[in-house]
């Protein structure tokens, strides 16, 4: 998927929520400001959570509680972790089963969390502001799964 603008990259995340459960776990990767807070911030609004989303690279996790009788949104960020035992040290899989969870820059720490996951690369186009999003589901739950319902 490729989004022009910020606000393509919320609205993909919007439509994104709806394919996610309490139990999921969302791993998103990529550069520095590709985009992947924006994403969260689509997600959010999408499942009816509690903001402002922002950046929780100093704070590493937020719960943001539902709105409307849905799951929490998890939001971590492993940016600052360095390595697996601070990954546990989160926590995370206390309330993976009851919430949205998605880790920024948790490629290569947090697969060990689910058997099924969504994971989310963003790279930017060379010389433009629009993003490309890839989508890689892994495990039963993500097997039939029709992400091109996700294009505009």
């Amino acid at each position: 998927m490729r989004a022009a603008t910020a606000e393509d990259m919320r609205a993909y995340g919007a439509r994104l929520a709806a394919l996610l459960r309490a139990g999921d776990l969302v791993v998103l990767s990529g550069s520095l400001g590709a985009g992947k807070t924006t994403l969260v911030q689509g997600i959010a609004e999408g499942l009816k959570v509690r903001g402002p989303i922002t950046s929780p690279t100093f704070v590493i996790a937020r719960v943001h509680p539902s709105l409307r009788q849905g799951p929490p949104l998890v939001h971590a960020d492993a940016y600052r972790l360095g390595g697996g035992l601070e990954v546990d040290d989160l926590d995370l899989d206390a309330s993976l089963e009851d919430s949205v969870t998605v880790v920024e820059w948790g490629e290569g720490l947090v697969e060990g969390l689910a058997e099924d996951r969504l994971e989310i690369h963003i790279d930017r186009e060379a010389g433009d502001e629009a993003r490309i999003v890839t989508l890689r589901g892994v495990g039963p739950r993500w097997a039939d799964t029709p992400f091109d319902r996700l294009e505009d």
